[in-house]
């Protein structure tokens, strides 16, 4: 049964295309800096790295008030994050996931127009007797046991660990998941999807090694997402993603309808 829920180098491949504001239009300097380099950023010339105020002062030949207001506006606009002693950086479009359904984040990556690629750390089978305890298991049962860094095009978007029973997943060992999802795979190879199932999610801050994978900083917030699944009443899947708090977002939906969700009885086991 399923238990319930408890300063960065502007170096570019593409050459710069500013165009210095003119000083007899009456917009002021600063909209016209500002309207400029909001086209370079939809042109995708700074994908290697935001340039310095110094740099863009002297390309737009401006004063460091007049780039100073223009870079407050892009701030506000939500194109540019900046941090003290690091310097500004091009806010990447994030990832909108909806609730309350079984999703793939493989498929939700795809369709939001991203390239999703998989670094597979570790793929292979493994006793866990947290997991097995966690699941109601005996805790020798061995595990297919993968983990893996998701991308969003070339931008770390996740650490992903999951564990499902070997007697049910072993054909996954011979998957190579750079490019795939695991959902697919395992319906593809062993004849079984996932039934019902739930979701936990809450802000963590990642460890050294998920920061070092993810790319962030010690003081920026992610998503610790727990997820349990089943098959035919049976545990299938126990998963632990951490995910990028800048670059995802969750959003739940819902309508006055009068129906209710279908609750279970059963209480997970506590690991230890």
């Amino acid at each position: 049964m399923m238990p319930p829920p408890p300063a960065r180098s502007s170096t570019s491949s593409t050459p710069p295309t500013f165009c210095k504001p003119d000083r007899t239009n009456p917009l002021p300097l600063w909209a016209q800096v500002l309207g400029d380099v909001r086209g370079r950023l939809a042109r995708g010339e700074f994908v290697d790295g935001f340039p310095p105020e110094r740099e863009l002062i002297d390309q737009y030949a401006v004063s460091r008030h007049t780039m100073r207001e223009a870079m407050r506006r892009l701030h506000a606009e939500g194109l540019i994050d900046r941090e003290r002693g690091r310097g500004t950086f091009v806010r990447h479009q994030g990832i909108e996931q909806r609730t309350g359904a079984l999703y793939s984040l493989f498929r939700s990556i795809e369709d939001q127009g991203f390239v999703q690629h998989s670094v597979v750390l570790e793929l292979d089978e493994r006793a866990a007797p947290s997991v097995a305890r966690q699941l109601g298991l005996p805790v020798a049962t061995p595990f297919v046991y993968l983990h893996r860094l998701r991308n969003a095009d070339d931008t770390p978007i996740a650490t992903d660990e999951l564990w499902m029973p070997s007697r049910l997943a072993a054909p996954l060992l011979a998957v190579d998941f750079a490019h795939t999802a695991v959902y697919a795979e395992l319906e593809r190879r062993c004849g079984i999807r996932p039934g019902a199932g739930w979701e936990r999610v809450h802000p963590t801050l990642p460890t050294r090694d998920e920061r070092a994978l993810l790319g962030t900083s010690a003081r920026q917030p992610a998503f610790l997402v727990e997820r349990f699944t089943s098959h035919v009443g049976q545990p299938l899947e126990w998963r632990r993603t951490v995910i990028r708090g800048d670059m995802y977002t969750f959003l739940a939906t819902w309508s006055d309808t009068g129906e209710q969700r279908e609750r279970s009885a059963f209480t997970p086991t506590t690991a230890s």
